[in-house]
């Protein structure tokens, strides 16, 4: 094989690699639904000589999904749901904390971890359901509607589903 070759078949399979990797990541929804925020400390570090604590965060981006359809009900003139719940995913805030100790639980332990990942949060707004008091037009009573009772309105409670988690660590080092 020529080096010519060999060159453009290198090159070509360093692309597809690329791709293949770029097009991973942009799969992975964990990689979008966060925007990571870091807090430089290394100026502040090298002008007062010290070790400064390490600091970083999370913050979600909230995605709206789609909202629920409202549903016909037999007998009602107006739909089930008036005003569909909306799902919004996103997350809690999440953050990353290491700071040094000054030897105080002993030799080996000179730095605390508190690391507190973002976590995962569903949530769909509350919705509406309303009923007027009329009924379906009735032919006895000349093609107008009856009365129903009286009118209806009810309130969809919100939903909140997450399950956050935290770690604290203590150990040598960096």
């Amino acid at each position: 094989m020529k080096p010519t070759t060999r060159g453009t078949l290198a090159a070509v399979v360093t692309c597809v690699a690329a791709a293949a990797a770029a097009a991973a990541a942009a799969a992975t929804p964990a990689a979008a639904s966060t925007v990571p925020v870091p807090l430089p400390l290394d100026g502040v570090e090298r002008s007062l000589h010290m070790e400064m604590p390490h600091v970083a965060g999370e913050l979600p981006v909230p995605v709206p999904g789609a909202p629920e359809g409202t549903r016909f009900a037999e007998g009602h003139l107006l739909p089930e749901r008036t005003l569909p719940r909306l799902p919004v995913s996103g997350g809690l805030p999440g953050g990353d904390v290491r700071a040094p100790l000054p030897h105080v639980l002993g030799e080996g332990f000179d730095h605390l971890g508190v690391s507190a990942p973002a976590a995962d949060l569903r949530t769909a707004v509350p919705g509406l359901a309303l009923d007027t008091p009329l009924g379906r037009p009735d032919a006895e009573n000349g093609g107008l509607p009856s009365l129903g009772g009286e009118p209806r309105a009810a309130l969809d409670t919100p939903l909140l589903r997450t399950v956050p988690g935290a770690e604290i660590v203590t150990g040598p080092g960096a």
